[in-house]
């Protein structure tokens, strides 16, 4: 008889930081050009001349993609998936013929086999014909069964579940709660062992793919006794095994042809050796699946910055206002040069960032990060603008604009399904405080002690020496650099001159490393509740990434004979561009309104502004903010529906 299930854990915010920093890794084996960004010094060197694919790579990538392609124009309509909310089961069957659902998997277990670059270009292809079918193939491949067992399953696991994962199943990542976001010290399901079984219980909400799903990761806290180490556990599981109903497949403004749902466990027996890795190392193999897993964001990104380029060109020629294509306004001129402009430094982002993945010879936790958070950022914006360039016919659905004879153009849907990018696989201000904790990773190796309540006199006397040694030899260097010297980087100048640019990104490279170091020495152990200071360095860090990214692009375009006159121009644009949002948010650094927001804050809670409220009706439902979540059989209809 297995042991009753866990309570559900009650835990304090310092208890709640100590599960997420022992889930982080801990070391830098490998180079990192975001971390070296961070820290004042604009390593160039690490990605410039840019990384490019292998020419096995490449065939392999474009013969796949000229199937996808073929397959997309013939037998998707977007149209229909978002007028029925779900996804035709004869397309689902046809990506699986194809072998899109093994496109990252090793072919010897039944996969194609693709890098990381052309994965990102695939699920761009699809996504710009309906981003619900790349959700669709992006939640199986980069954060369902595949991307975990590939990281860190055995051979034994990996014999089992890939085939499967390759070309038949469909797998999905369970581990938000009803009450349970971006605290994962508070996870409350459970897995009890019991002989050479765990016992699951819990919720999990949100499920993407999990309506459809024949194979489940999921995150579960494993009680510590003896012989068990315990701690939030990942698992392999069954969608069909016995107590597991799904209770609901949710709808959004959004993507509203995925399959996500609500998935109850109920006493659900799940083999020992569907572990995956050790007991307690659960969250770990999250963070470091999402390492690469975010980079399917920034790729629907790219594939919505394309799309809307295009859309903006022919509406703006095609549109005329007071005697001229709305295009030679300068009002809509300026959003169409954002839209080409950051589309090309987007684009660059997310090559870079994917090909060194695909080398593996550099740390890029930091830059995945940064190209989630900026793409999903500037991506929202650009179809922002593209509804903005359209006017009223931004606002109205494609089916009305059809019904009355005119293009039908998707505007307002892809403003809706690029919205969730901003909250999937971490919202911005997770990114945000998440990159922060990397970003200043250096400074608190060596003084992080001084800053910890906990730690004895002894030991902050140590790191306070350990410290004044790094920043003896460190705070010097951030002075002076080649950001200074007008001839640097000149291999950038090729009639439009980008050179500057970068001597920018070098010089705001260590101005960014000076003010985290100032913020530290200010606040202290205050500086983690410093959350909107640390929002803007990162911000900074972002723009800084993706300017460089752009300029290293454009290089490689003109090396290689392709539009690099062009590429040169859009990248020359981009940097002018970012460069003022800095200097935005290099003045907000220290001059803002984070005081007086706080101020607010605390009288809007304390009801003192109740009185501003008055005057409406709220057309909400009735029900609590979160769902009942205790453990227990399920009381609702399994809405479960494989796809065979």
């Amino acid at each position: 008889m297995s042991a009753p299930p866990l309570k559900k854990p009650t835990v304090t915010e310092r208890e709640a930081r100590q599960v997420a920093e022992a889930a982080r890794e801990q070391d830098w084996r490998k180079p990192s050009f975001g971390k070296e960004l961070f820290l004042g010094r604009f390593r160039l060197d690490l990605i410039h001349p840019h990384p490019l694919p292998t020419d096995e790579a490449v065939r392999r990538g474009e013969q796949f993609l000229t199937k996808l392609r073929a397959f997309c124009e013939t037998k998707v309509d977007p149209a229909l998936i978002e007028r029925e909310a779900r996804i035709p089961d004869e397309v689902i069957n046809g990506l699986k013929e194809l072998g899109a659902l093994g496109m990252k998997i090793d072919p010897k277990y039944g996969g194609l086999g693709l890098t990381q670059v052309y994965y990102n270009k695939a699920l761009a292809l699809v996504g710009s014909v309906s981003p619900a079918v790349g959700v669709l193939l992006s939640a199986h491949q980069s954060i369902g069964v595949p991307q975990p067992l590939k990281l860190f399953g055995t051979p034994e696991q990996k014999q089992r579940f890939l085939p499967r994962c390759a070309r038949t199943d469909i797998s999905a990542f369970l581990l938000t709660e009803p009450d349970v976001g971006s605290d994962p010290a508070r996870l409350a399901t459970s897995a009890v062992p019991d002989g050479d079984d765990y016992v699951l219980d819990g919720v999990k909400l949100w499920t993407t793919n999990g309506v459809v799903a024949d194979l489940l990761v999921v995150m579960a806290r494993v009680p510590k006794s003896e012989g068990h180490r315990g701690g939030i556990t990942a698992f392999v599981v069954e969608a069909d095994s016995p107590g597991i109903t799904v209770e609901n497949r949710n709808a959004f403004m959004g993507l509203r042809g995925i399959e996500n749902g609500v998935t109850r466990f109920h006493q659900v027996r799940v083999p020992a050796a569907n572990r995956i890795g050790p007991e307690g190392v659960g969250l770990k193999i999250a963070l470091t699946t999402l390492n690469t897993g975010r980079l399917s964001l920034p790729a629907s990104c790219v594939a919505a910055g394309k799309w809307s380029l295009k859309i903006a060109r022919e509406w703006s020629a095609a549109r005329e206002q007071w005697g001229r294509p709305i295009a030679h306004h300068e009002a809509v001129g300026a959003k169409i040069s954002f839209i080409a402009a950051t589309t090309f430094a987007l684009e660059a982002v997310l090559d870079l960032s994917s090909q060194m993945a695909d080398e593996d010879r550099n740390d890029i936790r930091i830059e995945g990060a940064l190209a989630k958070l900026i793409a999903s950022e500037l991506g929202w914006r650009m179809a922002d603008e593209l509804v903005q360039i359209r006017g009223g016919r931004g606002f109205e659905t494609a089916a009305s604009l059809a019904a009355r004879g005119e293009k039908a153009v998707p505007a307002e849907q892809v403003l809706r399904d690029l919205r969730i990018n901003r909250i999937f696989e971490g919202s911005t201000e997770i990114m945000h405080l998440l990159i922060a904790r990397e970003a200043v990773d250096a400074h608190l190796s060596v003084a992080g002690d001084l800053i910890d309540p906990d730690k004895s006199l002894q030991d902050k006397a140590r790191a306070g020496a350990n410290a004044s040694v790094f920043y003896a030899k460190w705070l010097p260097k951030l002075v002076a650099g080649p950001g200074q010297l007008p001839s640097s980087y000149a291999e950038f100048k090729h009639g439009i001159d980008l050179s500057p640019h970068l001597r920018h990104v070098e010089r705001h490279s260590r101005k960014l490393a000076r003010s985290t170091f100032y913020a530290m020495s200010r606040w202290q152990g205050r500086m983690e509740t410093k959350q909107a200071f640390l929002g803007r360095i990162v911000d900074i860090g972002a723009e800084l990434f993706a300017m460089s990214a752009a300029c290293v692009r454009a290089e490689l375009l003109r090396s290689r004979g392709e539009n690099g006159r062009e590429a040169y121009q859009l990248a020359d644009a981009f940097c002018r561009q970012s460069r003022i949002r800095v200097d935005e948010l290099f003045g907000r650094l220290w001059s803002n309104t984070d005081d007086v927001d706080g101020k607010v804050v605390k009288g809007v809670m304390a009801g003192t502004y109740e009185w501003l409220e008055h005057g409406i009706i709220d057309p909400s439902g009735d029900g609590p903010w979160i769902a009942d979540t205790t453990p227990g059989p399920s009381e609702r209809t399994n809405v479960h529906r494989p796809i065979r």
